[in-house]
């Protein structure tokens, strides 16, 4: 049977080993409350799905980077695939050679491999393979966040110009329509993950981000579920289902 792809990049808090970090505990656990996006292994889980959640936290390793600093625009920041400063730019941890090499070889490379067997496993039963890109986002801008505008909506849409085909992004636009619920189109976030085996090459390999405004789920600047939370979970699920029967039914078409 064919299943949406979920990519959960940044749900985990788990930091595997310390080296190199520069700051305490306590400033760890400032950064994670600030930096995870909240619950979405579960906000997003659904029956039609197979998901690859990255298992450690994003300031250990990012998964959602490019490896590469040179190409990969927040390394300028210091938050590139390794996280060296903190969003408010202080210093967070010593990045070494052997270090980068342990990190991207244990855990970045393994990740990308699940996901990369995910989407290879779909395009050879069923031609196509869609991502979804799972994310939350605070309703204040982070500090290194290159949109600062502050009327954010209740969601983003993060879309490809090669790898989301338009009628896609019409149902997911229609989807927020609907629900009388604000939304974004690539605000204040933009794009959606497509691995770089297919990026640009193939086109039956689609995908679409969803960002939830983390001021919709969780009590002010905690990480304590609101009232809300099962309304938003039920919205994302309902969303999730509109994709998966638009996907079901392109895939029909071709067949």
């Amino acid at each position: 049977m064919n299943k949406i792809i979920l990519h959960i990049p940044h749900s985990s808090i788990q930091i595997p080993f310390y080296d190199g970090y520069l700051v305490d505990e306590k400033v760890l656990k400032e950064e994670r409350l600030l930096l995870t996006d909240w619950y979405t292994d579960d906000l997003f889980n659904h029956p039609d799905t197979n998901s690859v959640v990255a298992d450690f936290s994003r300031i250990f390793c990012d998964v959602e980077r490019f490896s590469n600093d040179s190409i990969e625009i927040m390394s300028k920041v210091g938050m590139g695939v390794l996280y060296e400063n903190r969003d408010n730019g202080t210093p967070l941890r010593k990045v070494t050679d052997e270090m980068r090499t342990r990190v991207l070889e244990e855990f970045y490379n393994p990740h990308h491999q699940r996901l990369n067997d995910a989407i290879e496993k779909q395009l050879s039963q069923f031609g196509k393979a869609l991502i979804l890109d799972c994310h939350s986002f605070p309703n204040i801008p982070f500090k290194r966040d290159l949109n600062q505008n502050l009327d954010r909506p209740d969601y983003n849409i993060g879309a490809d110009e090669f790898h989301t085909a338009s009628d896609l992004l019409e149902v997911a636009k229609q989807f927020f329509i609907d629900r009388n619920l604000t939304f974004g189109i690539n605000t204040p976030y933009s794009g959606s993950i497509v691995p770089m085996k297919y990026y640009g090459k193939n086109i039956n390999v689609q995908t679409i981000m969803l960002e939830i405004n983390r001021k919709l789920y969780l009590n002010g600047n905690t990480n304590d579920k609101s009232e809300n939370y099962q309304v938003v979970k039920e919205t994302v699920q309902e969303f999730i289902t509109d994709l998966f029967y638009h996907f079901q039914i392109d895939l029909d078409s071709t067949l």
